[in-house]
Order: structure tokens, then C-alpha cells, then sequence
């Protein structure tokens, strides 16, 4: 297979331009060809001036995971050895002035493309989801947690699956393990919350009646929280679903919580999927040997092939370890380049080809908005994982 990747600027350590990699094959030209656009926010034009680095401080930290992101699927790339076809891949910068994606569309710089990956949000999102449906390329959704508000997009495939998504889950698990515990939504007031609550009594209602017993416990301040303790049966499971996105919250209802725990040892308590990245759960001292579960679609123990070559690469050109940004977009890569190379006519009929795992286990679904839909409005991973975090420890749970 001979690979090349054609970028703007990629920086690491130092500033560099990406060469063409190519594998010892005679047969070379004969192969089939595979064209791949890679998105990501590195901000190139606002961090130059006269192609002359801003920041003599180092990075500034906004552009970071999009340069591990990029980097990782760099390392991906390198690392694959298939004799069956070309790759040549462009990295785009999705947040240039010059070449924005708007600019690129117009110039019909992406009409060849067979793949399109994407570590971006919002508009630009919504920019190359629009695109792909109208050109028919499939583009992954790698990192935003988030559907855009795009309907009728059968090419569109959502990687790090949604918040209501992560609502089914838990609303499963509970379902199935403590369907006759004391059961708790404990949220405050918000937009977010809201919407947290609309999902699990949608999920609770879908009979038109209630299927559990789950009360909800509504704090006007983070300061009323102590006051659970009254809503706590010493006798049996109680299951509390931490309905908020909100890391003052969270925080606040934990260590309620590990001060009870004790006293009330059959107590769970489920956050939300942003859960992981807040500080009192990293903390091994204040939560100490409390417990604390939240969902998410990554779960690596970073003991496979895959990842051994990812933190080799990193030792050996940074000095220092992946990132998760990093590890995402190894994954991305390989795994849907591959996929591309093996089902090039059909790569939507075959996301869920167990074949070409990397690192976590997915289950690609088709999701429709509306009943009665005839094609979907996308495709997204339905896998989730339950992690515990114990004493600044994270382990898979279920």
C-alpha cells in the first residue's frame, strides 16, 4: 500500500511538513485508490504571522488536542502495512481563514474524496455533514458528542455518541439490575437538565405508564444538597442518576454522597458522560473509597497491539505519553480506512465489521428521528461503556 499525506502545517515539537510514505510494492500502480480528508481545528492562521510562530511560551493549550488528534491519525497511518490499495489523505485545517471549509466546497477541493473524518463541531460540523450527504461520502463525526441538528443524513456517523443516547444506557442498566431498588434523578434547575429529565421519562413512558419508580429530587442551590440524606433507605439499594452536566453539581452531590456511603452502603451513584474529566473525581483524597460510575463510548486499557504502538511513537518522538485526543484519532484512522479499503463501494452496510476493531467496541446503529422515517437521519455508536472511578482510578465496570 503506499500512503500519502499531503498537510498544511502539522506541528509537534517543532514545525514540520509531512512527507509522502510509500511501502516497497512492484505492483504499485495496478492498485485501487482511496482519497481521505481529515478535519481538525488547529488554528494555523491565527497562531502564524508571516509563517512566523506567535507564541515563543510554547502551544497555547486551545490547539492541542486538535494536533494530538491529527498527530495520532499521522501514527496510524505509519503504521499500517496493507499491499491491496493507495491512500492518499489531506489534512485540513477546518478553523483557516484562507481555505475555510466553505472555500474548499466551493472550489470543489472535496469532491474527490471517498472519506471524510472529522474532529469538528458546530458549524463546521454542519458544513461538512451537508456536504457529504449531497456528494454521498461517508463522514465520521470522531469526537462531538452532539447530532448538530442534521436530519436525513444517512452519511453522517456519530463516533462519541449523544447525551440522550448515554440517558438510554443507564436508563437500560437500571432497568435490568435495579428495577425494584429506591431509585433517584436528582438534578437543579437548568436547560440541560431539563432536557436530561424529558429522556429518562421518555424512556420510563414509552408504555404510556410509568415502567419504574423513579422519584426526582429537584435542588434550587447546590447548598440544599446535604438534605438527600431524608430521601435515603438505610434498608435497601438506593440508585441516584446524577441529572446534571454541571461540575459544581456533581462535586457537591459526590461528596454528599462518600459522606453517607457508610452509613448507607447500598448506595450507586451514576453521573453524566462529562463526568470523568472533573477534578473532585481525580482527586484520590476527597472521594476516598467512594465509588462513582459514569458512561462513555472509549474504554482502553491500553494493553493491546495498537495502543503499544501509539505510546511508542509518542516516547520515542515526544517525549511523553498520548493524550486521549491522540488515541481518537489513531482509532478514527485506521479503523475507517481500513473499513474503506475493505467495503469501498458500501462502507455504511459495514460499520459494524468486527474485523477491524482498534481500540473499543462499537455497535453502529441507524437512528430515527421520527417514526416512519424511510432513511436515517444518521448513523451513530449505541455502545457505551460503564467506568468506575474509585480513588482517582478509572476500571470498566460493566
Amino acid at each position: 500500500m503506499k500512503i500519502k499525506i499531503v498537510s498544511l502545517f502539522i506541528i509537534s515539537c517543532m514545525l514540520f511538513m509531512s512527507l509522502p510514505l510509500q511501502s516497497q510494492n512492484n505492483n504499485a500502480a495496478a492498485l485501487p485508490s482511496y482519497k481521505i480528508g481529515l478535519f481538525a481545528p488547529l488554528y494555523l492562521d491565527s497562531i502564524f504571522t508571516d509563517n512566523n510562530f506567535k507564541y515563543k511560551q510554547g502551544f497555547p493549550k486551545f490547539i492541542l488536542p486538535a494536533l494530538d488528534f491529527v498527530q495520532g491519525a499521522e501514527i496510524a497511518l505509519d503504521s499500517m502495512s496493507l499491499d491491496n490499495a493507495h491512500l492518499k489523505v489531506n489534512i485540513y485545517d477546518s478553523r483557516s481563514y484562507k481555505e475555510s471549509i466553505s472555500y474548499l466546497i466551493k472550489s470543489k477541493r472535496l469532491d474527490s474524496l471517498d472519506l471524510i473524518i472529522g474532529s469538528v463541531k458546530d458549524a463546521d460540523y454542519k458544513q461538512l455533514a451537508d456536504f457529504a450527504l449531497a456528494k454521498n461520502i461517508p463522514f465520521i463525526s470522531a469526537t462531538y458528542p452532539n447530532d448538530g441538528g442534521i436530519t436525513g443524513n444517512p452519511f453522517t456517523l456519530i463516533i462519541n455518541s449523544t447525551l440522550k443516547s448515554h440517558c438510554e444506557a443507564i436508563y437500560s442498566y437500571i432497568l435490568q439490575n435495579h428495577g425494584t431498588d429506591k431509585i433517584y434523578l436528582v438534578r437543579q434547575k437548568g436547560a440541560q437538565e431539563d432536557k436530561i429529565a424529558a429522556y429518562f421519562s421518555q424512556l420510563n413512558e414509552q408504555e404510556g405508564r410509568p415502567l419504574l419508580n423513579i422519584q426526582t429530587i429537584l435542588f434550587d442551590s447546590i447548598g440544599a444538597i446535604p438534605k438527600i440524606v431524608n430521601k435515603l433507605d438505610s434498608n435497601r439499594q438506593n440508585v441516584l442518576i446524577g441529572g446534571s452536566l454541571d461540575e459544581n453539581f456533581a462535586g457537591a452531590l459526590a461528596k454528599t454522597c462518600q459522606e453517607v456511603y457508610h452509613s448507607y452502603s447500598k448506595l450507586t451513584l451514576i453521573g453524566m458522560p462529562n463526568w470523568y474529566s472533573f477534578k473532585v473525581f481525580n482527586n484520590k483524597e476527597v472521594l476516598k473509597d467512594f465509588p462513582v460510575y459514569y458512561t462513555s463510548p472509549y474504554w482502553n486499557a491500553k494493553l493491546d497491539s495498537f495502543s503499544k504502538v501509539l505510546t511508542n511513537a509518542y516516547a520515542i518522538k515526544f517525549k511523553t505519553k498520548p493524550s486521549d485526543m491522540a488515541f481518537k484519532g489513531f482509532e478514527a484512522m485506521h479503523l475507517f480506512s481500513t473499513l474503506l479499503i475493505k467495503h469501498p463501494n458500501d462502507l455504511m452496510s459495514n460499520l459494524n465489521d468486527k474485523t477491524c476493531k482498534v481500540f473499543c467496541d462499537y455497535t453502529f446503529k441507524p437512528v430515527l428521528l421520527k417514526k416512519g422515517n424511510a432513511s436515517p437521519d444518521y448513523f451513530e455508536n449505541k455502545h457505551l461503556y460503564f467506568i468506575r472511578i474509585l480513588n482517582g482510578t478509572e476500571s470498566k465496570a460493566w
